[in-house]
Parts: structure tokens; sequence; C-alpha cells
């Protein structure tokens, strides 16, 4: 499931990429999914500011890291696959859900929570990366899962508010929930360089594959 294009607005496209590939050198085929809405907001990735006078859509964006094979969320039930993963960058919290604006408070998009949750109660395995653990503590927080967003304290302290158990983790590691077939990993959460960030995802769809 991806948030768009681009670290500061959507999906961080090193983590979709590595995905992607971990995801395909297994084997296995990805179907890829996003909303079809307006992103929260744009920023210049060079600049680091908000465009005010752009508006772009989470899906076309998305499109692009999908090579135009995308669908959106809303025609993806838990009977289309056989597991989820999200990968991170600051759209799976500001677009996905709120969590960028409103922390622990935040809400997540309906279409994302239906498809969450129908799959969680599938029983089928479900993988989150850098940030986009959020959205796992928010829809799923009040059975306690153990998750990781790395090391940072404030982020963790907010997943814990939302009911899930934090678990520091190195960033080229990944922190696996068997009960509630959660995996998450930090990637740029925590990464300095590219391969910090391949060797966490990589694992971490390993750990998906052999749940699903």
């Amino acid at each position: 499931m991806l948030s768009g294009c681009g670290v500061y607005d959507g999906s961080e496209i090193h983590e979709a990429v590595l995905t992607l590939l971990a995801i395909d050198r297994r084997g296995a085929e990805a179907l890829i999914c996003a909303p079809d809405m307006a992103q929260a907001h744009v920023i210049n990735h060079v600049t680091g500011e908000p465009a005010p006078a752009e508006s772009r859509n989470v899906l076309v964006e998305s499109a692009r890291i999908a090579r135009g094979r995308i669908r959106d969320v809303t025609r993806v039930t838990a009977a289309d696959i056989d597991a989820l993963i999200l990968p991170g960058g600051f759209g799976a919290a500001k677009n996905l859900c709120d969590f960028a604006f409103k922390g622990a408070d935040c809400a997540v998009h309906p279409d994302i929570a239906r498809l969450v949750r129908e799959v969680h109660q599938a029983h089928k395995p479900i993988a989150a990366v850098c940030i986009a653990p959020v959205v796992i503590a928010k829809l799923l927080g009040l059975e306690r899962p153990s998750l990781t967003i790395g090391t940072d304290s404030g982020t963790a302290a907010m997943v814990e508010t939302m009911g899930a158990r934090h678990v520091d983790c190195p960033v080229r590691e990944f922190v696996v929930d068997r009960a509630h077939k959660l995996v998450t990993t930090p990637a740029y959460m925590l990464a300095g360089r590219i391969s910090e960030a391949a060797d966490g995802i990589d694992k971490c769809v390993e750990a998906l594959l052999e749940m699903a």
C-alpha cells in the first residue's frame, strides 16, 4: 500500500522500491494499491518547504512508483491478497492517516482502515516499515500488538499511547509479533544509508511471506 511519491509528502521511494524488490526476489507477486485522494499537502523536495499552490493525488503519484500497475484501494479486499505491507515515508503519516498532524489522536483514512482490518481479521500477515507502524498501532492498539518504529522515544511513546507495545529495534533488524501476525522494521526512521534500510526491509519481507 503506497501513500504517494516522495519521502516528505508520500511514500519513501527507496523503501517502496526495496520492498517491491524483496517481494519479487522471493517469487511473489505484488499487487500495488493506494487511496484515490488529494495529498495532505505538497512538499518541494529540493527545499523541504511546502508548496501551497500545488495539489497532487495520492493514487496518481503512487502510480509513478508502480509503473502504472496500481489499483485504487477501494478495489482491493483481503480475498485478493495473501499479505499486506505498508512502506513508510511521511505519506503514511499524512495521507494514510493524520498522525503527522495529530499524533496519538490521529484518524486513519477509512478505506485504509477497512483493508487493514479485513486482512487482520482474515488472519493474514501485515508488515509496516519506518513510520507506517503508527497506522497499525492506531487500528489494532486495543489488541496490544508489539511493533517498532526504531528507537525514537517520542514517537514510541505515542505508539504506546495508542495501545501498542513498542520494541526498540536496530536499523538492520525487524520485530515480529507472531500472535498478531505483524512484522515491522525501522528503515529510514534510523537508516543513514540505503543499504541499512535494505537489510531490514529484506528481512521484514521474508518474515512476512513466511507467515503468508
